[in-house]
């Protein structure tokens, strides 16, 4: 069980906390100041920080300085939480270590999506060094990469968009990359008649259109949100600028390209190659991996556009799997019940 560590000077903002945490299934310890804060961080050494900033004793700038500097503590990933949405607080808490910024009020899901993006991103880290001096160097070019990205996101604008809405279009020119705060966004391509193929599903801690800004070129597919979705804008022209100066930031996004067109090619492998059911059950297991086993909230017509069949084929083959008891559906939420059964299918 992963402990965060809340330290909030109002009675009910930190008691309102320590509930949504505790249902949500943390160890909780809190601190109503921040010299309270720092012992408790040094003692318990938690696995995630929440701050607030404006604080008596010792302010949540003080705290993050004081943590940061020690290195049984410089670690743990801290988030903020204010009132404040003034510029100079957000850039003095980052440049002090600080990996996020939350502003209250805030929504429930919202900060339980932020905790559980940071943690995954210091498990990551964590598990990229295993204590051998051969892994040394690869672990630094992690932390680095993360230091870069999370720089590049900070201070930029915020858009919502509801479920459907376009977020570009084919061979529009690209302006910004898109980083996903949360929610999940399909890219896709369309042939003369309309029909669609999905290309990708992006999800909340992942970049959008960097492809076309790289490349310099105009979109060549289009983006549209499968589920409410909030982004960070960058300006094109900040992000190349920060690309072409910062090596482990472009290292990160070679990578991230080279990912993107291995699994494109394996996935056209498929798509000529394998079975419907094949081609089902290799989709369900990358949706499976996308929606992080909570189930799959994914529209029909959607699911036969991203394996390239009929939407009638699609459905008849995902009750072949219900009736086989490898899935359960409930309220149109597709659940998984083997997963073995799925990556064993013949092609």
């Amino acid at each position: 069980m992963k402990k965060i560590l809340i330290i909030e000077d109002t009675f009910e903002v930190r008691d309102n906390l320590e509930e949504i945490l505790e249902l949500a299934g943390y160890d909780v310890v809190s601190a109503e100041n921040g010299k309270i804060g720092v012992k408790l961080a040094l003692e318990q050494s938690p696995d995630l920080i929440l701050c607030d900033v404006m604080m008596p004793e010792l302010d949540g700038f003080g705290v993050v300085k004081i943590l940061s500097s020690k290195p049984e503590t410089a670690d743990i990933p801290f988030i903020f939480l204010t009132a404040r949405a003034d510029k100079q607080d957000f850039r003095k808490g980052m440049n002090l270590g600080a990996d996020d910024y939350i502003t209250k009020p805030f929504d429930d899901v919202e900060l339980l999506d932020a905790i559980e993006m940071r943690l995954k991103k210091s498990e990551k880290i964590k598990n990229s060094f295993d204590g051998n001096p051969s892994s040394f160097n690869s672990f630094l070019d992690t932390a680095k990469s993360e230091l870069a990205l999370r720089k590049l996101t900070l201070n930029r604008e915020h858009r919502s968009f509801t479920k459907k809405s376009e977020i570009y279009t084919e061979h529009s020119h690209p302006r910004y990359l898109f980083f996903i705060h949360t929610g999940k966004i399909k890219t896709f391509k369309t042939n003369e008649w309309g029909k669609e193929l999905i290309t990708n599903i992006y999800r909340a801690g992942e970049f959008l259109g960097y492809e076309s800004l790289i490349k310099n070129e105009k979109y060549n597919d289009n983006a549209t949100a499968l589920e409410n979705v909030e982004l960070s804008l960058i300006p094109k022209d900040e992000f190349l600028d920060l690309l072409y100066s910062n090596k482990e930031l472009s290292a990160k996004f070679i990578k991230m390209l080279a990912d993107n067109i291995y699994n494109k090619e394996e996935k056209l492998l498929k798509l000529a190659y394998d079975s419907i059911r094949k081609r089902v059950a290799n989709a369900l297991i990358e949706l499976n991996e996308r929606y992080e086993n909570e189930g799959i909230q994914i529209m029909r017509d959607d699911l036969a556009a991203l394996i390239g069949t009929a939407k009638e084929t699609a459905i008849r083959t995902l009750s072949e799997f219900k009736e086989d008891k490898i899935i359960e559906i409930q309220a149109g939420k597709i659940k998984i019940l083997d997963l073995n059964a799925l990556k064993n299918l013949p092609s």
